[in-house]
């Protein structure tokens, strides 16, 4: 049982670290960001200004300080190495999606920590978007019921490519796959299960990229769901964010969850009206000939790291299950050789 603020260490200050759990943590009753590891000096400051935390240069400098916990938001070549030190050094550790570039990486780093017996947790934070969490609602009370297909999409229009790893650097773990198909593949297996089956086209549509940018990935799961995911810089008019298909009817849903554009605005999680979604954007559910809106149901970023302090505090199971993030890393090692072999890639008999 552990009592008073729980002191965190956050290793990087770049969009996930800022606009992401820098502010999530703050907002967590029980936790205090303690510590911000970057070597850019204005990043750092905002940091120190904002929540008080002190800046240090490198990991090696946090040890001394004895975190509660380590949170690793930094390129994603860098996840595994900076967790097995976590590991190594008995200290609960969440790590940004992905957990690892690759499946054999993230289940040697899950193996790692559960014989060590320290906590290890993934930040799939879009399970608490308000948009998927409505339809985890409607397959509940019975009005989607027997899906047989999902759509989801993540698109925007970024014909030039923004500075930085994540749009630029294979070695790094950049492109969209890592990126947005982490997120998709989790939600696709949370609502649907294992899949058996998937098949991926991954593409380079802007000159001069050396990342995928345009993505599309197929699933079979084994409960007969076929889910389509794309990802894309390249949609001039981006589809609709969910279309799921069921034989009560279907629930189609444009736009965005705002939780991430509230956080790079400066918006406070622990606000009252945080994560509530406007009626305008709100979905439809129903048929061709009769549909009716559907409140979005409120999205819930904070309920992760609100989950991690528990988990903490009393030994409980945290919010995400690292297993699941090996079965998001199978699946995206699944797309890599269904695009690579133009086929449809059996992830087991």
């Amino acid at each position: 049982m552990t009592t008073g603020d729980i002191p965190v260490a956050l290793i990087g200050y770049g969009i996930a670290g800022e606009v992401f759990h820098a502010p999530l943590i703050a907002a967590t009753p029980g936790l205090r960001l303690d510590a911000v590891v970057t070597r850019v000096g204005e990043r750092g400051a905002r940091a120190a200004a904002r929540y008080g935390a002190e800046i240090v240069a490198s990991v090696e400098e946090l040890w001394p300080r004895r975190p509660g916990l380590l949170v690793v938001a930094a390129p994603n070549d860098a996840h595994v190495p900076l967790a097995r030190q976590a590991v190594a050094a008995g200290v609960a550790v969440v790590v940004d999606k992905p957990l690892a570039p690759t499946a054999a990486e993230a289940r040697s780093l899950v193996e790692l920590a559960d014989e060590a017996g320290v906590l290890l947790s993934v930040f799939h934070n879009r399970r608490w978007d308000g948009d998927l969490r409505t339809v985890r609602q409607l397959m509940s009370d019975g009005r989607l019921r027997d899906v047989s297909r999902f759509e989801s999409r993540f698109e925007r229009w970024r014909p030039a490519p923004k500075p930085g790893w994540r749009e630029s650097s294979g070695e790094q773990g950049g492109g969209l796959l890592l990126d947005l198909g982490s997120h998709l593949v989790d939600q696709a297996l949370l609502l649907f299960g294992p899949v058996r089956g998937v098949y991926a086209e991954l593409d380079m549509r802007r000159p001069g990229v050396t990342v995928e940018d345009d993505v599309l990935i197929t699933l079979l799961h084994d409960s007969g769901v076929r889910s389509a995911l794309w990802m894309s810089a390249v949609a001039a008019m981006p589809g609709p964010r969910f279309r799921v298909l069921s034989s009560t009817g279907a629930y189609v849903k444009y736009g965005l969850d705002g939780q991430e554009d509230a956080l790079r605005a400066g918006g406070w999680p622990a606000d009252a009206d945080w994560g509530a979604e406007p009626a305008g954007t709100w979905g439809r559910w129903g048929t061709e000939e009769q549909a009716e809106m559907v409140p979005t149901e409120r999205g819930d970023y904070p309920a992760y790291y609100a989950g991690i302090a528990v988990a903490l505090r009393t030994g409980a199971l945290p919010p995400v299950d690292p297993a699941d993030a090996v079965a998001v890393a199978e699946v995206l090692d699944a797309a890599r050789r269904s695009a690579a072999e133009l086929r449809l890639v059996a992830l087991r008999d």
